[in-house]
């Protein structure tokens, strides 16, 4: 084979090497839509009655699209814009990070307000508060009350995750008190959109342990340098009872944690 055959048969395979590449990343971005959504109703079950590739279904009867058929957001536009679908933008790695998260990898921070509001109530309509549990947290080492919501069995959840880490030597077992808050009804400060302690499905731990991106951001520039202090064995109790932590953000914000069952593909009973 001549030296110009050989450069046109290295282009024809990488024509169609390319092809081939596109129809399975067409293939899988198909594959991980429906599994989002299967995820989705697998972690909501009480509220979600199933989902038909384009919408979800509410078990009240209430239908809503998965994707807003807005393709190439950028960062900004998920935070601020998310829709259901874009909130698996980001897959969220469970268990111990081998690096800091990569700049703009906040897995979870993409929330589309109008499905959680759906969910949980609208904190400017006094909605929340008529589904609030009060629950004792940390009963052995701190014991005071904390009010969270009792959708999806969140209260239940956090009285488990409170068991688990009360359970903890005390040098560990401290960050988690007092803690900052559940229920706030306020936005995230650099989207405008609702927290998810506009829910009350949110926690934040010691703020004496913790540390928050914008606390370094302020005044600063350049990238961001990753710091964490919040002990993982309290980190591994949250996620195993379907809770993300805000530790795993580019944008981080260690004494945070948020119900985000579907991202940790956790299956809730009915």
């Amino acid at each position: 084979m001549t030296s110009d055959q050989t450069r046109v048969a290295a282009a024809l395979f990488g024509f169609v090497f390319l092809g081939v590449a596109l129809a399975l990343m067409g293939t899988a971005h198909a594959a991980s839509a429906t599994e989002a959504l299967d995820a989705l109703v697998a972690a909501y079950p009480q509220m979600l009655a199933r989902h038909d590739g384009e919408r979800i279904y509410w078990r009240d009867g209430t239908l809503m699209l998965a994707s807003d058929g807005k393709a190439e957001k950028s960062f900004d536009q998920l935070l601020k814009d998310a829709s259901i679908l874009d909130q698996f933008h980001l897959p969220y790695r469970r268990g111990r990070l081998p690096a800091p998260p990569a700049p703009n990898e906040d897995p979870g921070r993409f929330r589309n307000e109008a499905f959680f509001r759906k969910m949980y109530g609208d904190c400017h309509k006094g909605e929340v508060e008529r589904y609030l549990v009060t629950i004792i947290w940390l009963p052995k080492s701190w014991g005071k009350p904390v009010r969270v919501t009792g959708v999806n069995g969140i209260a239940e959840k956090l009285k488990a995750v409170s068991a688990e880490i009360d359970a903890l030597p005390e040098t560990v077992k401290r960050a988690a008190y007092p803690i900052a808050g559940v229920l706030a009804c306020r936005p995230v400060r650099d989207t405008g959109r609702d927290s998810m302690h506009a829910y009350a499905a949110a926690i934040d731990l010691n703020v004496a342990i913790s540390d928050y991106w914008l606390w370094q951001a302020k005044g600063g520039t350049g990238p961001l340098r990753y710091r964490n202090r919040m002990p993982l064995e309290i980190v591994d109790i949250f996620e195993r009872h379907g809770f993300i932590w805000g530790g795993k953000w580019y944008h981080y914000d260690t004494m945070h944690f948020e119900y985000r069952p579907e991202l940790l593909g956790i299956v809730s009973k009915p």
